[in-house]
């Protein structure tokens, strides 16, 4: 799908759409609880009816509402025949299952479209292999089978906060107590903080001996509840950034109180010029004279891409660093924002690590903008479009149904134009 967005101005309120983040992690608590969990406020991204789908194939019974899933738990891990489960193209999704499909003791082969399968998957890998366990990871897929046991796991804490986060699903439900110790630097903890706030809602403990060291008891069961899934901050980031560019916008349905990492795009648009203001549910941002400045993405990754649009519209010199871990999303997400970046006019320049930008008040649109078959970037190109003097025209813009399939309509609200054109 090819979407011109075409210069216009920015202004309004705009409801925030549920995390994907908690959406996941409470979809997997509630299907490993015993008895019937309702999760208020979901949105049906293909990330999380993938993870929907995985659990049913588990054993879940799901209901699916219009803003709400009712969720029936898993009877028994026990006695699952061979599964092949499809995770399409979500990285949450594969990595929290690996874990939890394991106890079934069955074999379980995992598909994946896109880049999914070429993502960096070492840390399950050295885990099976140092117990006995077969894993086998190929272009095409990842077969394991055996079931993981408790005790002591080391993990590197620079490759994926999503490795821990399956492992403290899967842990809690073995009889022996387990310890997971984390090799710093140990970057994206908000992360971790999330599944362990989720899995606490669902009656499941685990917490930090010290810095870097989770204690997981074992014997527990999760236990059905009702619950709602906040507001995403990572969605709400483009809409922030586009405002404090080009005009005021409330957003709405964000918990002041979050845990979510990606709540630093509220101090990282202050640190940028930008004034922003608390309300009921939410935040009013203003469009702010911005400049240049400092971001360290280490424990907010997700917000790599709209940041690069920060930097192209602030005044001087912005540095993005602790970035490597984009280079292994959707895209490679930094050569995809420079690739782009640089058809603006952007003074724009990487290393492994970090993004460099050097900003301007004002570019043309480009008429030969790529995706890059990632959701994050199509969105980050919206809004950098949206504040150019002449159209751009995005080619494959379909890839934000991963997470916010309505992220036009939604846009269309605070005055983005957009027309989708045929292919």
């Amino acid at each position: 799908m090819k979407v011109r967005i075409q210069p216009g101005t920015c202004g309004g309120t705009v409801r925030i759409p549920p995390s994907k983040s908690m959406a996941h992690r409470a979809v997997i608590c509630a299907a490993l609880a015993r008895g019937t969990s309702v999760i208020e406020n979901i949105a049906y991204s293909e990330d999380v009816k993938t993870t929907l789908v995985g659990m049913e194939q588990l054993g879940a019974k799901v209901e699916r509402g219009e803003h709400s899933v009712t969720i029936t738990g898993i009877d028994s891990l026990c006695n699952r025949g061979d599964m092949v489960v499809d995770c399409n193209e979500s990285g949450s999704t594969l990595r929290f299952f690996m874990p939890i499909f394991s106890l079934t003791g069955a074999q379980v082969t995992f598909l994946g479209k896109n880049r999914l399968l070429k993502r960096p998957q070492s840390v399950y890998e050295r885990i099976f292999h140092q117990q006995g366990l077969h894993y086998r990871h190929t272009d095409e897929h990842i077969r394991i089978q055996g079931a993981l046991q408790p005790g002591l796991y080391e993990v590197d804490g620079n490759i994926s906060s999503q490795f821990i986060s399956g492992l403290l699903f899967a842990l809690p439900l073995l009889q022996g107590d387990s310890k997971i110790v984390i090799r710093p630097p140990y970057e994206s903890r908000s992360y971790i903080d999330l599944t362990l706030q989720m899995m606490a809602q669902f009656g499941v403990q685990a917490h930090y001996a010290d810095e870097h060291t989770l204690v997981i008891p074992g014997g527990q069961q999760y236990k059905a509840c009702h619950t709602a899934v906040e507001g995403d901050y990572s969605q709400m980031a483009f809409y922030a950034v586009w405002g404090a560019i080009a005009g005021d916008v409330v957003c709405q349905g964000v918990s002041h109180d979050s845990l979510q990492g990606d709540k630093a795009i509220l101090s990282i648009l202050q640190m940028a010029g930008a004034q922003i203001e608390p309300v009921d549910d939410g935040y009013r941002i203003y469009q702010s004279k911005l400049r240049g400045t400092e971001i360290d993405l280490g424990d907010c990754p997700d917000l790599g891409p709209i940041l690069t649009i920060l930097g192209m519209y602030a005044a001087g010199k912005t540095r993005i660093y602790h970035a490597a871990r984009l280079r292994y999303k959707e895209s490679d997400r930094i050569l995809a924002m420079e690739t782009e970046l640089k058809k603006f006019g952007v003074a724009i320049s990487s290393t492994e690590d970090e993004i460099c930008i050097q900003g301007a008040k004002d570019y043309d649109g480009c008429i030969a903008l790529d995706g890059h078959k990632d959701h994050r970037i199509v969105m980050s190109l919206a809004v950098a479009a949206a504040c150019c003097h002449t159209d751009s025209v995005i080619d494959g813009a379909q890839a934000i149904g991963k997470s916010y399939p309505n992220f036009f309509e939604d846009a269309a609200l605070l005055g983005m134009q957009g027309e989708k054109l045929d292919d």
